[in-house]
């Protein structure tokens, strides 16, 4: 049985390189579904690239072959591999980090390491900036296709090998919870936090009670506020802040109708630190 292809890369759709990979997976079997997940990482950024295949891996059948393309080190030493998550998909993507999330939050089974003189659109021998097409896509297509074996990729390699990312945990110290923002729901501008629902969960804070937010980028405090602990966007007002749980369970911030990130000019990464607690009461003398 065929299974799906899915696609992500920083490649934007401005130009045909998408067009390319589909082409060329399409080539190998004509009836395969092909999907994507995204085109518009941000260009090089593999923190990104590793955080959307994990928010979207678990929902997909197994069997489901991802291929991710965010390759500023195309053309040199770096490996190419497919690994094979604990959950049954299956990972075509160059071993930069992209698969920093799936590992610490699915886990890796097996993996193997794509030999690129093997596994590659024929006549592309000389071509070494467009292994999204040349190797990735024909590779994931190969293998979604049933025309080739996962053990037949390459050599086996440890996944403890992998080239992984720097992640830092969600802690609670006290009754404050902190972590660090991961992403952005992009078209809205909310903050995706690392803090799990969980963690969260110990202060004990109620639906509808009041928390305040510290945002720091490094050691400069660059938000503070209070908000509501809400449900959903619509249990405050238009243009009000608030803190929610997100469609992956973990802490997120937001503004109903309104970007939170443009509204502070606030990013993401290792850099962009959040801390949360039970808002102060007020005494009035």
């Amino acid at each position: 049985m065929k299974q799906a292809l899915v696609f992500q890369s920083d490649f934007g759709l401005s130009d045909g390189a998408v067009s390319a990979m589909y082409g060329v997976a399409l080539k190998v079997a004509q009836d395969l579904k092909i999907f994507d997940i995204t085109h518009d990482i941000p260009p090089y950024n593999v923190w990104e690239a590793s955080y959307r295949l994990v928010q979207t891996l678990g929902y997909w059948p197994e069997g489901t072959v991802f291929v991710s393309v965010v390759d500023p080190g195309v053309g040199s030493s770096r490996r190419s591999v497919v690994a094979k998550t604990k959950s049954g998909h299956l990972v075509v993507t160059p071993d930069n980090g992209t698969l920093t999330h799936v590992q610490a939050f699915y886990g890796i089974e097996a993996v193997r390491l794509l030999d690129e003189t093997k596994n590659r659109l024929a006549g592309s021998e000389l071509s070494y900036t467009f292994h999204g097409r040349d190797v990735y896509a024909y590779t994931g297509a190969r293998l979604a296709a049933g025309l080739l074996a996962f053990e037949s990729v390459g050599e086996a390699l440890a996944p403890d090998s992998l080239v992984q990312l720097p992640m830092v945990p969600a802690q609670r110290e006290g009754d404050i919870v902190s972590g660090t923002i991961d992403a952005l729901d992009v078209r809205f501008g909310s903050l995706w936090s690392n803090i799990p629902y969980k963690l969260f969960e110990g202060l004990n804070i109620p639906y509808g009670g009041r928390v305040e937010v510290s945002i720091r980028n490094d050691t400069r405090e660059v938000y503070r506020n209070t908000m509501t602990y809400a449900r959903s966007f619509a249990d405050v007002n238009v243009g009000e802040p608030l803190v929610y749980i997100n469609s992956l369970l973990n802490v997120a911030v937001a503004i109903n109708q309104g970007s939170f990130s443009r509204a502070y000019n606030i990013g993401t990464g290792l850099s962009w630190k959040i801390a949360i607690r039970r808002a102060p009461k007020i005494v009035y003398e």
